[in-house]
C-alpha cells in the first residue's frame, strides 16, 4: 500500500501537536493537506508544518481524493459534526478525544463506520503508548502481587480556558481531562464496574469543574479517580497491590513508571520509550489498520470508545450537567 496522505481538519494547538508528530514518521505518512474555515490561516499552517495543500473550507478537504486519513482537530463540541463530514465522503477519520459530545453521537458515527467499512479512530494517545505496555506487564507479572485499588487524577487549574467553561463547547472537566483517568481505570482494571459513587462541583457556567468519582468492580478492585479545571496542577495515577505499588507520573503521557514495596521503598524505576511528542503512536496504529483494511485498531476499539462515552454520560447525568447538543437525551 502506498504511503498514507494525511490531513488535518482544523488548525488550532491540538492540530499543531498532530503536525509535529506526522513531521517525526515520514516513513508513514505524508504531511498532504489542511483546512481551517479560513484560507490565510490554513496556508500559514501548512507553512509552518510542511504540509502540501492548505483548504479554507472542511468541504474541500473531505472531497480532495488524494487524501487517506484526516485528523479531527476541531473542539469535542464539533467531532460529531465534522467526523461525519468524513465518513460520509468516504474519508478514513482519526477523531480528537473526546470522541464526541455524548454516546448517541459515537454510537451513529461507529454505525456509519460499520455500515460503509471506513475506518474509525478516537484519537485518545494514552491508549497507544508503548509506556502503557510497561505497566500491563508488571501487573501480568505479579510485581505488586494482586492489584487492589486505583487512584488517578488529571487536574490543572485552566479555568481561564473558554472551552472548558463553556457549555456549548461540551466544557468541563470530565470530557477534556477527566477522561484520562477513566482511561487509566479501564485499561487495567476493565470495564466491569457493578457500583458507582460520585460527586460534583460545578463552575458558575453549569459545567463541572471538580469531579470525584469511585468505582467497584465485579471482582472487588476499587477506583477513585479525580478531575478539576479550577485546582492542581497534579497528573499522576498509582495501582496498590498485595506486595507494593505501582505509581506513574503523567497520565495522558507517561513521563515516569516506579514501583514501590509495602513500606513504600522505591525498588524499581522504567525508562520511557523514546517518542515524538507521543502522538505519532496513533498515527501508526491506524496506518497499520488501514494496511490490513481493519475500520478500527485493536488499541481503542470502536466499542471501547462507546464504553467510555457511556461512562461519562451517566456521571453528567448524575451531576445534571447538560449539554445544549442532539442525543443528550440518549436519542439523536
Amino acid at each position: 500500500m502506498k504511503k498514507i496522505n494525511m490531513a488535518i481538519l482544523g488548525a488550532g494547538n491540538i492540530a499543531g501537536a498532530m503536525a509535529k508528530a506526522i513531521s517525526g514518521i515520514p516513513e508513514w505518512v505524508n504531511a498532504y493537506a489542511v483546512a481551517a474555515r479560513d484560507l490565510e490561516r490554513a496556508q500559514s499552517f501548512a507553512k509552518e508544518w510542511g504540509f502540501a495543500k492548505a483548504y479554507g473550507s472542511y468541504d474541500e478537504l473531505v472531497k480532495d481524493p488524494q487524501v487517506d486519513l484526516i485528523y479531527v482537530a476541531t473542539p469535542h463540541s464539533h467531532h460529531y459534526e465534522h467526523a461525519k463530514l468524513c465518513l460520509e465522503n468516504g474519508k478514513a477519520t482519526l477523531v480528537e478525544k473526546a470522541f464526541t459530545a455524548n454516546a448517541a453521537q459515537t454510537a451513529d458515527l461507529i454505525m456509519i463506520s460499520e455500515e460503509k467499512h471506513i475506518f474509525l479512530q478516537e484519537a485518545i494517545w494514552t491508549r497507544f503508548i508503548p509506556a502503557k505496555d510497561i505497566v500491563q506487564k508488571l501487573l501480568e507479572d505479579k510485581v505488586i502481587g494482586e492489584p487492589v485499588s486505583l487512584f488517578g487524577e488529571f487536574s490543572v487549574p485552566i479555568a481561564h480556558v473558554k472551552r472548558l467553561t463553556d457549555p456549548a463547547l461540551a466544557g468541563g472537566s470530565l470530557l477534556d481531562l477527566g477522561m484520562y483517568s477513566l482511561t487509566f481505570a479501564s485499561m487495567y482494571f476493565g470495564d466491569d464496574i457493578v457500583e458507582v459513587s460520585s460527586k460534583c462541583e460545578k463552575y458558575e457556567t453549569g459545567v463541572d469543574a471538580t469531579d470525584d468519582i469511585y468505582y467497584t468492580y465485579r471482582d472487588g478492585k476499587t477506583a477513585h479517580l479525580r478531575t478539576s479545571f479550577v485546582s492542581g496542577p497534579f497528573n499522576e495515577g498509582t495501582i496498590e497491590g498485595t506486595k507494593g505499588k505501582i505509581r506513574v507520573e503523567t497520565l495522558n503521557n507517561y513521563t515516569a513508571i516506579q514501583v514501590f514495596d509495602t513500606e513504600g521503598k522505591l525498588t524499581a524505576e522504567y525508562p520511557i520509550p523514546p517518542q515524538v511528542n507521543g502522538y505519532e503512536y496513533e498515527v501508526i496504529a491506524s496506518v497499520k489498520a488501514l494496511q490490513a483494511g481493519e475500520i478500527e485498531t485493536k488499541e481503542m476499539t470502536h466499542a471501547e470508545t462507546l464504553e467510555i462515552m457511556r461512562q461519562m454520560d451517566a456521571l453528567r447525568k448524575e451531576w445534571g450537567v447538560i449539554y445544549p447538543f442532539p442525543g443528550e437525551n440518549g436519542t439523536l
